[in-house]
């Protein structure tokens, strides 16, 4: 008798048809799963790339909505500077107009040598203060009469005048800065009617009529 080696007897297991078939799907879906991976890494990448896009976008309309509010900022408040200041003016030219005829009587007292002692003394302080809040004052004997600085009071003619001149200031003007919060009130001559035609035609024919009364007799 053969002795049989133990285990030989033994068959390896075959899958059977179920487990193959079972054994096929999974591989199918392995592949499957393989296949679809850079597929949603692509999906992925463009959902992020737009949400970028979208966080760009806002940032630069954040940043213009800023930039504008600091424009919109700034303007208002060259607004408020520029309306602090035309109050400031306002405010002093018409305190200063208040003053104009009290400083009229001591030009007054001066031209008449009465400002002395103490008035002296107020009188000089006030128009330094006047000054100081930037009061000037204008209009001199023999300059030209501009009628945006000048109030003609009187009117006269003077051969000795080329222009309309100012000959006689009646009150001084008053101005603050390129301000003109009083006029100088003047007397204003023009030259005579005729005066200069006749000069510009002695000047043309370059000899008087004494000349060519005495030419006369030589030509006849």
């Amino acid at each position: 008798m053969s002795e049989e080696t133990p285990g030989f007897d033994e068959k390896p297991e075959v899958p059977t048809g179920a487990d193959a078939d079972d054994a096929e799907p999974k591989a199918a879906d392995a592949s499957k799963e393989d296949a679809a991976a850079p597929a949603g890494d692509a999906a992925a990448d463009v959902a992020l790339l737009a949400q970028l896009d979208q966080a760009r976008t806002a940032l630069s309309e954040r940043t213009a909505d800023l930039q504008r509010l600091q424009a919109e900022y700034q303007n208002y408040r060259r607004r408020v500077e520029r309306d602090r200041i035309a109050v400031k003016e306002i405010a002093v030219a018409s305190l200063l107009t208040e003053l104009l005829p009290t400083l009229d009587d001591i030009g007054r007292a001066r031209e008449h040598g009465e400002l002395v002692g103490g008035f002296k003394s107020v009188s000089e302080s006030l128009e330094t203060a006047a000054a100081k809040m930037g009061l000037q004052q204008f209009g001199k004997e023999g300059e030209p009469f501009d009628p945006t600085i000048h109030e003609a009071l009187m009117h006269s003619y003077a051969p000795d005048v080329t222009e309309t001149t100012c000959v006689a200031i009646l009150q001084p003007g008053y101005r603050i800065g390129e301000r003109t919060i009083r006029p100088a009130r003047v007397a204003v001559a023009e030259p005579q009617p005729g005066a200069a035609p006749a000069a510009k035609s002695e000047s043309a024919d370059g000899d008087t009529p004494s000349d060519k009364d005495t030419d006369a007799p030589d030509k006849g």
